[in-house]
């Protein structure tokens, strides 16, 4: 035996139904204080510093990656 019920109501109507409380009053809160502290961390942070914490090594690294993918490239040919 298979029943199927459908019930057509808002989220907000099921919330109060089930006696969940309503926390959009602190879920707006609690955005508001990411987006403030998001915003002041992203004040003080220049091009230049954002790319050198992005990547730490800077183009060093980048060299470094490169010859190593040249390295194992050229590594799996076969030289006569």
């Amino acid at each position: 035996m298979k029943i199927n019920v459908e019930i057509d109501c808002t989220p907000e109507e099921a919330r109060k139904f089930l006696g969940l409380p309503d926390v959009a009053a602190m879920q707006d809160s609690l955005m508001k204080q990411v987006e403030s502290q998001m915003a002041s961390a992203l004040k003080g942070m220049d091009p230049d510093t954002m790319l050198k914490s992005w990547l730490p090594a800077g183009m060093e690294g980048m060299e470094q990656m490169q010859k190593a993918f040249w390295a194992q490239f050229g590594g799996g040919t076969d030289k006569k």
